[in-house]
């Protein structure tokens, strides 16, 4: 990517006003409270007896995930901007995609553990996705001023805090509260809440671009690579971590799909929050379309990687 069209792609603007973002705010915070629906005390019990599989899978969501795309995003900083790396380390930085647990089940992993991976993820990220961003971003922010002429950017930790406690953490235990005492009423709301988390994505994203369609076309065929790479690198690190651990096959592709799987409309929020990303970073296009394709292409990954195990994994299911 010459330096010129990475440019163009930071120079993208998305403009965002106040009823846009209040109602972008509300529907996260359902969707994130259709998570906590599927949300049972009793499903971590087995999963707790044995943790092997499930530390394993924090480890790669909250360590290696976002440290390997640190080093990454400096093996590639010759052919991308500062600011499509620092989307890809924000990616890496949010918790597992709200639909894992759905792409577990069709793809015969453990959906327990899957659903506990998501739990305690989603739960840790009021403190990890801050904690990560800011570490990982600020090293890399460093590293890129040896070339380049960024101006001086922070990344406002307590400011990520609060707005992910507000989104994510008051759902959450609205959600698990009513799993627990009002479970008629939780199964009911499941199954629409989780496809409304797709339909979500997919209408925040052609509100962020509508304006934006030419240059989104224009610079989509390198952010699809970048993209691609990324999310090999997320699925690969579940694979190769679970097997290298000797987890049965089952553990294998929950982990697998929970690296893989991010929560990128989380990201998006983020990123649409002037007290989070102010005027300073004006030229945040590359952050942007990182982030809104991230979340189209790892439901594509996703679901392909679960058919592809349904159709041949067969004898894997047979041998368990």
């Amino acid at each position: 990517m010459s330096p010129e069209i990475a440019a163009s792609i930071d120079a993208i603007q998305v403009n965002m006003n106040a009823a846009g973002m209040n109602v972008i705010n509300i529907v996260l915070a359902f969707v994130m409270f259709g998570v906590a629906l599927g949300i049972k005390p009793e499903t971590f019990v087995d999963v707790i007896k044995n943790p092997k599989s499930l530390i394993i899978g924090i480890a790669c969501q909250m360590i290696l995930l976002p440290g390997l795309t640190f080093l990454l995003t400096i093996a590639l900083k010759d052919f991308i901007s500062p600011m499509i790396a620092l989307g890809m380390i924000l990616v890496a930085s949010c918790p597992g995609g709200n639909i894992s647990n759905f792409i577990t089940s069709l793809s015969r992993g453990n959906t327990e553990l899957s659903v506990s991976l998501t739990a305690v993820n989603t739960a840790a990220c009021m403190f990890t996705t801050p904690l990560n961003f800011a570490l990982w971003g600020n090293l890399f922010l460093n590293h890129a001023r040896i070339a380049s002429t960024l101006p001086e950017l922070s990344i406002p930790f307590w400011e990520i805090v609060k707005t992910i406690i507000i989104l994510l953490g008051v759902p959450i235990l609205l959600g698990t509260l009513c799993r627990k005492f009002i479970p008629k009423v939780a199964d009911f709301l499941k199954k629409p809440l989780q496809y409304l988390s797709v339909l979500f994505f997919i209408a925040m994203v052609v509100m962020a671009f509508g304006n934006n369609i030419d240059a989104f076309m224009k610079c989509i065929k390198y952010i699809f690579l970048i993209v691609l790479i990324h999310n090999l690198l997320a699925l690969g690190i579940g694979y190769l971590s679970a097997t290298a651990m000797k987890v049965p096959y089952k553990d294998r592709r929950t982990i697998t799909i929970e690296t893989g799987i991010q929560n990128s409309g989380l990201g998006l929020v983020l990123l649409f929050n002037p007290a989070i990303f102010g005027p300073e970073w004006a030229n945040n296009g590359g952050m942007l379309v990182i982030t809104a394709w991230w979340g189209v292409w790892h439901i594509i990954s996703g679901l392909t990687l679960a058919y592809l195990w349904r159709w041949k994994g067969r004898k894997e299911t047979v041998n368990e």
